[in-house]
């Protein structure tokens, strides 16, 4: 096995990699703290930070469990909405020209300039941050989802009308999974914003969660509890991340002999 082949088709280099930058980054933020003589309140290291979380672990892991079960719901609330709607665009022309301005228009709008008046419409409840969370995933879902039906050769579509087949079986049964790498695609880019959306909603009008803790943490200046906030995000996004690509190997596995 070559160099390459081992660094690109090893499963302990796929697992060992990952995990060697994140020591690295760490290393180097606790090396910068102590180089620069950076003061706690400012940016506290990473001893610091792990400190603050053992001094408070059950109210930081209840604020995460907050966080990511808003993640988790917009999450699968945009894979509902949005995959439909990618099919019925790929469908129809007239509602593809009609939809696709419609979809630019929200995705442009900035997202923290919504969260205000869906706490107005919604109140104070999971269901601003739920919709959030689907704001942020839904285009990417649609696109992704859109462009892969699309993208199925036209020598396979002839093929399968060769044989007779429905305009619902060429859909499902070879456009549908032709299309599954792309929307896999889509999906680990929504996955990482979800996780933004959940904080953008509770920075507006919440009472729990970590992007609550953050923005208490700011006003009383204790940036420790601000970063092992972010440390737990940043744990979620990668777990869920991951859990999507595992995912994609089990459901898709002729999919990765291609790469």
């Amino acid at each position: 096995m070559t160099k390459r082949s081992w660094w690109t088709e090893s499963r302990a280099a796929a697992i060992g990699l990952p995990i060697v930058g994140l020591i690295a980054v760490i290393a180097l933020w606790w090396l910068a703290t102590i180089v620069f003589a950076v003061p706690e309140f400012l940016v506290p290291s990473p001893g610091d930070v792990l400190v603050r979380f053992s001094q408070d672990p059950v109210m930081l892991l209840q604020n995460a469990g907050v966080s990511l079960l808003e993640t988790i719901q917009g999450f699968l609330l945009s894979i509902v909405v949005g995959v439909p709607i990618a099919l019925l665009i790929v469908r129809s022309a007239i509602l593809e020209r009609l939809v696709y301005p419609l979809l630019l228009m929200v995705n442009a709008i900035p997202k923290v300039a919504i969260a205000p008046l869906l706490v107005v419409w919604m109140g104070f409840g999971q269901g601003p941050k739920v919709l959030m969370v689907l704001l942020m995933c839904f285009f990417p879902i649609v696109i992704s989802t859109a462009q892969g039906m699309k993208s199925t050769p036209v020598e396979l579509v002839e093929l399968l009308r060769s044989l007779n087949a429905s305009r619902t079986q060429e859909f499902f049964k070879l456009r549908l999974w032709h299309a599954m790498p792309q929307i896999f695609t889509g999906l680990k880019v929504a996955i990482s914003l979800a996780v933004i959306g959940s904080v953008i909603g509770e920075f507006v009008g919440a009472t729990q969660g970590l992007g609550y803790l953050i923005q208490q943490s700011g006003a009383s200046a204790d940036t420790a509890l601000a970063f092992a906030a972010i440390t737990l995000l940043s744990i979620m996004s990668i777990i869920l991340f991951y859990g999507l690509v595992l995912l994609e190997h089990l459901l898709l596995p002729w999919a990765q002999e291609k790469r």
